[in-house]
């Protein structure tokens, strides 16, 4: 089997490993409960789940969406989590064959987990946020483009940009308008792209922002100007395809 394409396979089923992580994390962190610690469960009964019932994607499909036990529907962001995390490791690996799609896939996975808990719970986790900033730093340090001087400039301009808005925002209409987690996602994303992607960035996860906002109105529900959307899963989309960008121009 060629480099091509061993690559794009061994991060899928990577992918497939830590998307099944990502999903219990998703999912049970914001309720407060481990998923470090206990086998797994089921999410409805609480009955211990086999081996064959833990195969990522594939369990889901042979099961048909629920649980042997006691019938009840598996949680669809399983099976969802899953499949956008063998996506992220396969367009990694297809893109870079070597070290540098590994660094990728682990900012998209990691990308995901913080964008799927925004979804779900409004939340972005400060120790996911930093182990995010933590893993761009490590990566630039090592020797992998861009260059860590542009990776730590984009980290605090990241950073101080968001916190600029949401600080000038707070002072014009008297109330918060962005979670304090945000200006720390996108100083982590910084730590990554470098300074130089991080307008791209803000500018398609607002472009995507008022695209969901579009369709909301577009389809009878309704839409305000305070009306919350979860901006660091907006950044979260945004990033992965920048960085995908970043290394299609650079190769």
């Amino acid at each position: 089997m060629s480099a091509a394409l061993a690559w794009p396979l061994a991060l899928a089923a990577l992918g497939a490993i830590f998307g099944s992580f990502i999903a219990a994390l998703v999912i049970r962190w914001p309720q407060g409960q481990s998923v470090m610690h206990g086998r797994s469960a089921c999410d409805a009964c609480g009955r211990t789940l086999g081996a064959a019932e833990l195969l990522p994607v594939v369990s889901f499909l042979l099961q048909r969406g629920r649980c042997r036990g006691c019938g009840a529907r598996i949680d669809r962001w399983h099976v969802g989590i899953e499949l956008a995390a063998v996506a992220i490791g396969a367009v990694a690996g297809l893109i870079a064959p070597g070290w540098t799609g590994v660094t990728g896939a682990v900012f998209g996975w990691l990308l995901l987990a913080l964008a799927a808990l925004d979804v779900v719970a409004f939340w972005l986790p400060d120790r996911l946020t930093a182990a995010l900033a933590v893993a761009g730093g490590v990566v630039g340090a090592a020797g992998f483009a861009p260059a860590l001087e542009d990776r730590l400039i984009g980290g605090i301009a990241g950073y101080g940009a968001l916190a600029a808005i949401a600080f000038g925002y707070k002072a014009w209409r008297g109330r918060e308008g962005m979670g304090g987690g945000d200006p720390k996602l996108m100083g982590a994303i910084g730590l990554w792209l470098g300074w130089r992607m991080l307008p791209a960035v803000l500018v398609i996860a607002s472009l995507i922002g008022l695209g969901i906002a579009l369709f909301a109105w577009a389809t009878g529900r309704r839409v305000a100007r305070d009306t919350a959307l979860p901006f660091g899963a907006l950044l979260g989309l945004a990033a992965y395809p920048a960085w995908i960008a970043m290394i299609v121009s650079a190769s």
